[in-house]
């Protein structure tokens, strides 16, 4: 059982990036750097971490590279550190994928690193029907439990249709579900099927890095009967937050302020969401397909001082072209959301140790 205070956390709606993958020059992980971006997220305020996820590389469970356990373990061993310290425990989400037995197998090494939710794709089950994605989901959700998520179909996710998601609601032990479709009638449907199913206990995060603030600010009402349904998305599970997260934390905790009071959305924090969209099209490469997504992030990180390169495990996955000179772009057009300040003044202690 996740222990009440992690179930709270991730109910009240929190901020968790998605751990990308430290590489030296041969592409060998660097577990130094690996470290120092697990310190980096845990001191920008986050309230978990995401890891063994697609920013992490799916590449990383290919036989001969093997780094799905090492990486789980190590960002681990950095939330046993932070947590030692803290009030409120870090929570522990492990990317699953794969077909059941690999789903299964995943799920048991990430619950044996400690964590405390499986983000399950279902991604390689793109021609299994819904009676499959849905037996697929019970057999893992027996092992850890499970965080949903809804992956647009450009990065390598599925349709799913609201039929789906009503059934998933229905499964004990799913927690919560990142709907990253990027697709507003996509995201009803995952938010409908919630509302629907009664479930107050499964919380809704956003992964829709083309909305992410008006997601967090937005009620979504839906009329059933005689009652309306009021549900909210409470927190972000985003790659997108993998860098200049102290910043992301700050813009999460006034969106819940505005959220909670109830009152009309602010132009400022419509113009936030603009902002923060153009931001997102960059370091994900919409212009090219999403083909530099994963190197965006990291050359981010590499200007920082927090990477050493971009590299990535497959060698095919590079900066896409003229990536580079739209990150120039919008580190001079919106130099409020970069944090590169507080990332200066504690790196060396993040690398460190």
């Amino acid at each position: 059982m996740t222990p009440s205070i992690i179930t709270k956390t991730l109910q009240q709606g929190t901020a968790i990036p998605a751990h990308p993958l430290a590489l030296n020059a041969s592409r060998q992980l660097d577990e130094r750097r690996q470290r120092a971006l697990s310190r980096y997220y845990i001191a920008s305020g986050v309230g978990g971490l995401a890891v063994g996820v697609h920013t992490t590389q799916f590449e990383i469970r290919e036989p001969g590279i093997d780094l799905f356990q090492p990486v789980l373990e190590l960002a681990s061993e950095e939330m046993d550190r932070a947590d030692a310290t803290r009030r409120v425990p870090l929570i522990r989400v492990a990317g699953i994928c794969g077909p059941t037995d690999q789903a299964t197998r995943e799920a048991s090494i990430a619950r044996e690193a400690g964590y405390h939710y499986g983000l399950l794709s279902l991604s390689a089950l793109k021609e299994a029907d819904e009676e499959t994605l849905i037996q697929h989901c019970r057999a893992v959700a027996e092992i850890i439990p499970v965080f949903g998520f809804y992956l647009q179909p450009d990065v390598g996710g599925r349709l799913l249709p609201y039929s789906f998601w009503r059934r998933f609601c229905e499964i004990e032990n799913v927690a919560a579900i990142k709907m990253a479709p990027f697709n507003r009638y996509h995201t009803l449907d995952v938010i409908r099927a919630v509302a629907e199913s009664g479930r107050e206990d499964i919380a809704l995060y956003t992964g829709n890095d083309d909305n992410i603030v008006l997601d967090l600010v937005t009620p979504f009402r839906f009329r059933s009967g005689e009652n309306v349904l009021e549900r909210r998305i409470r927190g972000g599970l985003l790659g997108h937050w993998a860098v200049w997260t102290s910043r992301a934390v700050e813009i999460l905790d006034e969106c819940q302020q505005i959220a909670s009071r109830g009152e009309a959305i602010p132009l400022s924090i419509l113009q936030l969401n603009t902002e923060v969209t153009d931001c997102n099209a960059v370091f994900f490469d919409v212009a090219n397909r999403f083909q530099g997504c994963i190197p965006g992030i990291h050359e981010v990180l590499r200007r920082q001082g927090l990477l050493e390169g971009t590299w990535c495990l497959n060698p095919q996955e590079t900066l896409g072209p003229g990536q580079l000179a739209e990150i120039d772009r919008i580190y001079e057009a919106y130099p409020h959301l970069n944090d590169d300040a507080f990332v200066a003044e504690h790196l060396d202690d993040w690398l460190s140790g």
